[in-house]
């Protein structure tokens, strides 16, 4: 949890959030602030990160980070604030990869545009920001139940005429979290959604096996080798993957 201390003297304020060892100065003027630095910085080994980034601190929080009613498309005319755009990308590329795996999806969209993105593009990472502000207590919790390693997986079978490939992607679930995910555009244009369902079953059932070959070789599971438990909602490509034509 966020302490916040304050300090109000002479018409002045000074305010600091301190959550573990990293550390948010603000107050209403930069005087006062560089002089509670220059006192922390007497007193504790400190380094200084520069100002805080993106200015989504008074922003009102959504429930979702995508809005599927949003069309990305590829920016035609000249780019809106591309540098500005690539800095959050290139953050939300971070979280995504580890500790956020609920953006993910959104996230890979976004960073197909980061060479000239226009308004829209930037509509949409207001959202994410907005949603993480509202999420920003959330975390990956493992509670140690079910030591069954859980595999889900889907595919958005080219979503729009703006798209050739699909996406697909890819979530384990271990000890009552989130381990492993991935979300990609698939590099082959597939006929129809039962060859896309194929192709990310496949892609999660190689996940599984080399998860499952890592964990066996880590002493936190007891032989026999660990269970895994694989979800795919299409039948068809279910029924592909049972045939022993394709085994």
């Amino acid at each position: 949890m966020c302490c916040i201390y304050n300090k109000y003297e002479d018409n002045t304020c000074v305010i600091i959030c301190l959550y573990v060892d990293d550390m948010l100065i603000f107050g209403i003027s930069l005087e006062v602030v560089c002089e509670t630095k220059k006192f922390i910085g007497s007193k504790y080994d400190m380094k200084n990160l520069g100002e805080a980034e993106f200015e989504h601190f008074d922003c009102k929080p959504v429930s979702t980070p995508y809005d599927p009613n949003s069309q990305l498309k590829k920016n035609r005319e000249h780019s809106v604030a591309q540098i500005e755009y690539a800095q959050i990308i290139r953050s939300l590329m971070y979280l995504m990869n580890c500790t956020k795996p609920d953006i993910a999806y959104v996230g890979g969209r976004l960073s197909q545009y980061t060479q000239s993105p226009n308004q829209d593009h930037w509509t949409v990472v207001h959202r994410v920001l907005k949603y993480l502000k509202g999420t920003i207590n959330y975390g990956l919790c493992f509670s140690g139940f079910p030591s069954v390693l859980e595999g889900f997986n889907d595919e958005n079978w080219i979503s729009d005429s703006n798209e050739m490939k699909s996406i697909s992607g890819y979530v384990f679930n271990l000890g009552g979290s989130t381990i492993s995910w991935k979300f990609v555009k698939q590099t082959c244009i597939t006929q129809s959604t039962m060859e896309a369902e194929f192709i990310v079953l496949e892609k999660t059932s190689s996940k599984a096996e080399w998860l499952r070959n890592f964990l066996t070789d880590i002493p936190l599971w007891t032989r026999p080798t660990l269970s895994v438990s694989m979800r795919c909602d299409s039948q068809a490509a279910i029924a592909k993957a049972k045939s022993k034509i394709f085994n």
